[in-house]
């Protein structure tokens, strides 16, 4: 077994572990745990790993029993009471939290956030969406579910997806799908923006790029807490969590750089307008 595999096995073990633990929690007399305060919503590849340590770090956070607990997107229909269960008892003045990055993208969860944690905050990093595109495709591919070159799994991202969401997005298909081969789709941030807008008070999102919690990670991650009402902190270190896939030959072209630029193009204008932020990704 390689390396990769037990790490998904292992992975695999310890959100069954997790599951199991909350419908313990869940099963017993009165309240199972809080509700979080706050959510890491995404993007996926953005950096919401590293966020999520970050911010756990913090003296008065707890966070949840473990990250991507993805309860609005694919276990809701578990119930509150199992989502309850994944959150630690809190002392006066502390918070809880999870990050989930798929939360950003599914079409179903604001409504469901909206419903469950009307007054929680949400934190969300966008990344350069060519960038994105291309550490996502490295990432499915590193878990063998990507025979595709990256050209090939570009041209053939729509028909995959709008054939796996013929039963709507929730199903097993929808699923696998959105998650692992939405290559493109996922750096559409302006859709996915008015589509959490729709349901979330602004005042209440935070957005920020990616690019500026690496270059400027204290300043960032400062505006961050703020938004929060958390006090000013700073970890030790700001340490980049990632699992790196991106070893080889690059197959993000300067022909596929452009094609994915003409593509994203349209659609970072209108998140400009949409934040109020100059040209996000200036090319």
């Amino acid at each position: 077994m390689t390396g990769f595999a037990r790490r998904q096995v292992t992975d695999r073990l310890r959100r069954g572990v997790r599951a199991a633990r909350a419908w313990g929690r869940a099963a017993r007399p009165g309240e199972p745990g809080p509700l979080p305060d706050f959510l890491v919503i995404g993007g996926q590849r953005c950096g919401t790993t590293s966020l999520y340590h970050q911010l756990a770090a913090h003296p008065r956070v707890r966070a949840a029993s473990g990250k991507e607990l993805q309860y609005f997107s694919l276990h809701h229909g578990r119930g509150a009471r199992w989502y309850r269960g994944h959150f630690p008892r809190l002392a006066a003045g502390e918070r809880t939290f999870e990050a989930s990055p798929y939360y950003l993208f599914h079409p179903s969860v604001p409504a469901r956030v909206a419903a469950t944690v009307p007054q929680a905050r949400f934190v969300a990093l966008l990344r350069d969406p060519v960038q994105r595109a291309y550490s996502h495709y490295l990432h499915t591919r590193s878990y063998g579910i990507e025979p595709l070159s990256f050209a090939d799994a570009l041209d053939a991202e729509q028909e995959r997806l709008a054939v796996a969401t013929r039963g709507g997005p929730d199903t097993r298909a929808a699923h696998r799908a959105l998650r692992a081969y939405s290559y493109a789709a996922r750096g559409r941030y302006a859709e996915q923006v008015q589509r959490w807008f729709a349901h979330v008070p602004r005042e209440r999102i935070h957005l920020a790029r990616t690019e500026d919690l690496q270059a400027d990670p204290v300043g960032t991650y400062g505006e961050i807490l703020r938004f929060l009402g958390l006090p000013a902190h700073t970890p030790e270190a700001f340490i980049r969590h990632t699992r790196r896939v991106d070893q080889g030959v690059s197959e993000l072209t300067p022909e596929l750089r452009d094609r994915l630029g003409e593509h994203f193009a349209p659609h970072n204008a209108q998140l400009a307008t949409l934040l109020d932020w100059p040209d996000p990704w200036p090319g």
